[in-house]
Formats: C-alpha cells, structure tokens, sequence
C-alpha cells in the first residue's frame, strides 16, 4: 500500500510541474519574437492544436501509467485536475480586473450553487477519452474511405481550432472550460460530418420510428432531404444512390453545399 500511494504522489508531483511548465511555455512564446508569433497560431490549429492537446492530456496518461502502473495514471490525473485549478487561480489573480465584471462562472455559481456547477464540469470532463478517439478516427480511419471510395476530402483546420482566448473578459475558469468546449465542438462537428458521408453513402433509408427520423435529421440532414421511406424498395435505394452518384469523383452527403455549388458549375458548363 505503501509503494501505491508512494507512485500516486510521485506521479501526481511530476504531473503539476508538467502542466504548469508547458502551460508557462505556450504563454510565454509571443515573447520570443517573430517565430513566437507564429508558433501559437500554429499551435490553435490542427496539426498544432492536436500536438498541444495530446501533451497536455492523454500523453502524460501514456507515460506515467507506463511507468507507473495503474497507481501512476490515477497520479498523474489527479495532478492533473490540481495543475488545472492552480493555473486557474493564478491567471485569475493576474487578471483581477475582469473578476469585477460578470462572468459566466459567477452567474452559473449563483444560479445553482458553486459545488454544483464544479462537479459538473469536471462530470463533461470524463467524456475527453471519447473524443480522442473521434478525433483518432477522423485522422486514421477517415482517409481510408477517401483513398477506397473517393469521398470528400476536408481542411481539418477549419474544424480543429481554438479562438475563444480571444474573446475579450474570459479569465480562469471560463478561459480554460470554453477552450475545452472550443476544442470539443470543432472535434464532433468534424466527425458528425464525415459521419454524414457514411449514412448516405451506404444507407440512404429513413428509420420506422418517426420520432427518430426527428431528432436524427438535425445531424443528418438527408433523411428529409433524399433517403428513401422506410417502407421503400431496395431498387429505391439503388437509383437514389445512382442519382446521387453519377458524374462524381468525389463523394459527400447529399446536402452538402459544395455537392449544390458544383451541381450549378457543371450545369453552366453543359451545352445548350
């Protein structure tokens, strides 16, 4: 028991003193000149964002549960959650002016209570691992469809960003919790789309259940706007698939507004 605790601490230690270095490092390289200025708009789009992602979180995990065991990774992320807290109130206390103003934390603390609204996030928090892997499967998995089947191809930079450091009296605890939802949203709106690809694609027919059909269409759009009716005939399926296929090299969804601008571009090219 002793030796546990022993590799808890040891990893929780090591852990604070990563993610308040790194966290040093990333703030201080506007101070380094021309290079420091491009580096953290480097760093606030995919591939950067991923690399700085990945050594904040699930890296550290790698390492110390390596090292350590399952007592290492249970250190490490409790150093974790420390470092994060310890950041929080030191970039608060730098920027005391703006905790005078309202704040997002502040309303939501009155509203339903300080310990209620901190375990909450900390609750959304335990969902990173499964963002991880959509983000895994948006870089590994995705391209296989794109060399096998043609589909589109996308900028994952346009997806894959984080800005909202820019919005002007985000401090501490609103600064960090609106990166991670920055992050998070560009992650599944990126995988819902490609996603979208893979319905249509291969299973262009609208579900029994009403309500399903319901709620679904907000993230796929094409059950309204093309798929087949449940009670349909697989020679349906066929010749909406055919329809949406023909004259493509590249696949996408059928309401993706480059599919509708290159339908009107090979249309203005088509003889009279």
């Amino acid at each position: 028991m002793e030796s546990v605790l022993s590799t808890v601490g040891a990893s929780l230690g090591v852990a604070i003193v990563f993610e308040l270095c790194f966290a040093f490092v990333l703030s201080g390289l506007p101070l380094l000149g021309n290079a420091g200025k491009n580096l953290p708009a480097f760093f606030c789009y995919a591939p950067g964002l991923d690399m700085v992602v990945s050594l904040i979180i699930w890296v550290p995990w790698v390492v110390s549960g390596y090292l350590g065991g399952w007592a290492g990774l249970v250190g490490c992320v409790l150093g974790q959650i420390a470092a994060t807290q310890l950041w929080i109130a030191g970039h608060e206390r730098l920027h005391a002016q703006h905790l005078k103003g309202p704040r997002i934390q502040t309303y939501i603390d009155q509203r339903f209570g300080w310990w209620r609204n901190q375990l909450a996030l900390w609750v959304t928090a335990v969902v990173v691992p499964v963002f991880f892997l959509i983000r895994f499967a948006e870089i590994a998995v995705y391209p296989g469809l794109i060399w096998l089947l043609g589909f589109k191809t996308y900028n994952h930079r346009d997806w894959i960003n984080v800005s909202r450091h820019k919005f002007e009296g985000l401090v501490g605890a609103d600064l960090i919790w609106c990166l991670y939802c920055d992050w998070m949203t560009g992650v599944y709106s990126l995988g819902a789309e490609m996603l979208r690809n893979v319905e249509s694609f291969w299973c262009p027919i609208r579900f029994y259940y009403d309500k399903k059909c319901e709620n679904c269409s907000i993230d796929f759009p094409d059950i309204n706007g093309g798929w087949v009716a449940a009670d349909g005939t697989l020679d349906a399926v066929v010749d909406v698939l055919d329809t949406h296929m023909e004259n493509r090299s590249t696949w996408s969804w059928f309401g993706d507004p480059d599919r509708a601008i290159s339908d009107v571009n090979q249309s203005s090219k088509s003889p009279e």
